[in-house]
């Protein structure tokens, strides 16, 4: 699969996305994973220079407090918060390569 900045300009995606930034070593032909789901280049995200811009807002769970902390120490709650691994999978070398836990920014 190719993913160019070309082929994904003309998507129609909405600019209220997350945006994930593309490791340097990462070449033009990769694929796109969110939460272990493949992405299609198009219709879920496009490439803009070296960073992925998603149709939709991908969310990261921020700091746990030191409440939260605690009731979870003491199993009074658990921690259900959004939280979308984005990993993208490419060759190098002959070899498969994955770059996982990239971070969507908003």
């Amino acid at each position: 699969m190719g993913v160019s900045e070309s082929g994904a300009t003309s998507s129609g995606l909405s600019q209220t996305g997350s945006r994930v930034e593309l490791p340097p070593d990462v070449p033009e032909d990769f694929e796109v994973f969110v939460n272990g789901v493949r992405q299609e280049p198009r219709r879920d995200f496009r490439v803009q220079g070296r960073t992925l811009v998603f149709s939709r807002s991908l969310a990261q769970e921020g700091r746990l407090g030191a409440i939260r902390w605690l009731s979870m120490f003491l199993g009074v709650a658990g921690t259900y918060r959004k939280h979308d691994t984005v990993d993208v999978v490419y060759e190098r070398e002959g070899r498969r390569v994955v770059a996982t836990g990239l971070r969507p920014e908003a």
